[in-house]
This record gives structure tokens, C-alpha cells and sequence, in this order.
């Protein structure tokens, strides 16, 4: 049994960069960082942001992908 190609894996991991690329650009993901739970503290000469909520669904999400990745191949 021979591995099979990087190469396709390579595609499909540029063409989902790309994607979220242009949802990042065309502002899809505004609300990221601005959730209820997130901390922002400024004043003036100091800006503290603590992403806790957003980081939380970041790693839920990259955590469901890892698992299907897992599950399927």
C-alpha cells in the first residue's frame, strides 16, 4: 500500500485559506473579538483586549475539525 499524494491535502488546505481570507477581508468576521465575554479595557494611553470568548470558539471549532479529520481518515 502506497501513501497516497500530498498534493491534493496542499490544495484543499490553500483553497480554504483563501476563503477565509476573503471572509476576513470583506469583514464577515467583524464581530470576532467584540463577544459578550470578551474583555476590552481602554483608557487613554492603555488598550487591553482579552479575546477569552472568541479564543473558547476558536478552539471548539478547531477541535470538531481535528476529530472529523480523525473520524473520516
Amino acid at each position: 500500500m502506497t501513501p497516497s499524494s500530498p498534493g491534493p491535502l496542499i490544495v484543499m488546505v490553500g483553497v480554504m485559506v483563501i476563503l477565509i481570507g476573503l471572509l476576513v477581508w470583506s469583514g464577515a468576521f467583524s464581530w470576532f473579538g467584540r463577544l459578550p465575554g470578551d474583555i476590552r479595557y481602554e483608557r487613554d494611553t492603555v488598550r487591553v483586549y482579552v479575546p477569552i470568548v472568541s479564543m473558547i470558539l476558536v478552539s471548539a471549532v478547531v477541535s470538531l475539525v481535528l476529530y472529523l479529520a480523525r473520524r473520516f481518515f
